[in-house]
């Protein structure tokens, strides 16, 4: 019987990647996996400002990302009952830390991941990190696509969402 020891979920604070967190936990617990967060703050966008030169910036984006991966960790702890569990921040083009770097170093058999984060355009200008991911990760990797009751074309809604964050 085919049972996975390590999933990675990559977040990038979108209701799809959290959606796949949570169908990512139901997974672990049915496996007995342990569970990698990991947010990739990616160095290679323009807005920037000619990098990740500014050190208030990086510590900026590294406190916002420990904190969201914390409160996360709580919720699934509290909620779910899970707790081996693991927080990631890297930096680098999410594309390959995901399916090339990450995976790798942390010998994760599957990666669960929202279907997009981004919007139409921000596909069209980068490529969509899903698609990098699915057909170049060396382990296997499902694409969150329905809702938590598995309904296709269903509003997305985050489990993690407080009703203060609906409009992020």
């Amino acid at each position: 019987m085919l049972k996975y020891q390590s999933i990675v979920v990559p977040l990038d604070t979108s209701q799809f990647a959290e959606l796949a967190l949570a169908k990512a936990v139901g997974v672990a617990k049915r496996n007995g996996s342990h569970l990698d967060l990991l947010s990739v703050i990616d160095t290679h966008q323009n807005n920037y400002f000619g990098g990740l030169a500014n050190g208030d910036i990086v510590n900026k984006l590294v406190e916002d990302a420990t904190k969201y991966l914390s409160e996360l960790t709580e919720q699934i702890k509290d909620q779910y009952g899970l707790t081996d569990i693991s927080t990631h921040i890297r930096f680098g083009n999410p594309k390959t830390v995901i399916a090339l770097e990450f995976v790798k170093d942390h010998q994760n058999d599957l990666v669960m991941m929202g279907a997009t984060g981004m919007s139409a355009f921000e596909r069209v200008m980068t490529g969509s990190v899903t698609d990098f991911v699915t057909h170049n990760a060396a382990c296997d990797v499902l694409v969150i696509r329905t809702n938590l009751e598995n309904e296709p074309g269903a509003k997305i809604v985050s489990p993690f969402r407080t009703s203060s964050d609906d409009d992020q």
